[in-house]
Formats: C-alpha cells, structure tokens, sequence
C-alpha cells in the first residue's frame, strides 16, 4: 500500500491507497499498471489480473477512471517512492488503515474473488461517499 504523506496539495494526502497514476500517449491499461508500478515501486510485475473498472465522480464531473489489477507476481527490490511511504500490509490490517470509503468497497470485492466488475463511486465536494453502483445496480451504503 502507498501512505500518500510526501505531496501538500494532494488529493489523496494522509489516504492509503494502491499503487497506480495516469496513462502515458498510447499506453494500454496493461502497459501502464507495468510502468507505473516499476516507477514507483522498482518491482517489475511477472504475474497479474485485471480485475475491475472504477468510475470516480464528483458532484457532477467524472473525475477519472481506473482500471484495477491485482498481482500475485514480482521480480526486483523495492525502492523509495517520491508519492509516499510504501509499506507491505496483511491483508486482515488493510482495513484499519485510512482508505476512501469507495476503496472499502472494491477491496472487499476483490478480496470475495468477484469477477470482472465495474463500480461507479459518486463522492461530494468534502469527500464524503454518496452513492456506489456496482455492475449498474446502486448498492446500500
């Protein structure tokens, strides 16, 4: 997990989150999560699933989309990141970090081995959750 504790102006500041960024040019989703994570991690993934699309909105504007992989698979050592403090987490202490509430949501599905899904996560102005769909049905919060 990345504890986003190096940037001031950060969305994410004092989150944890998974590893990622944005696309380069013509990057596949597939050529961008192997860049990325070897930028910002130094590991080079050997094994990995594609395992979801995440809508983000705010208010009324789409803010990104994400395309959500796991890996089971890597060669190389870990280096500092410039975004944050990079720290292996059990599985069972993930949750007691703090996490975006939509992120709750989709690790919990990728952890009950959910197949391929898409999540639309619909948050206010302060941050705050206010709706999650989840394959085109809006979930209970």
């Amino acid at each position: 997990m990345l504890h986003r504790v190096k940037k001031e102006q950060d969305i994410n500041k004092d989150k944890w989150i998974g590893i990622g960024g944005h696309f380069e040019g013509t990057e596949s989703p597939e050529e961008c999560l192997l860049r990325e994570v070897r930028e910002e991690t130094g590991l080079t993934l050997t094994s990995y699933r594609f395992r979801g699309i995440i809508t983000f909105v705010s208010g009324e504007e789409c803010l990104e989309y994400m395309s959500l992989f796991t890996a089971d698979g890597f060669t190389g050592e870990m280096k500092t990141c410039d975004e944050g403090t990079l720290e292996w987490v059990p599985v069972e202490k993930v949750y007691d970090l703090e996490l975006w509430a939509g992120d709750r949501i989709f690790l919990r599905l990728l952890e009950e081995e959910r197949p391929f899904f898409s999540l639309k996560l619909v948050y206010d102005a302060e941050g705050v959750l206010q709706e999650a769909i989840l394959d085109g049905q809006k979930m209970e919060l």
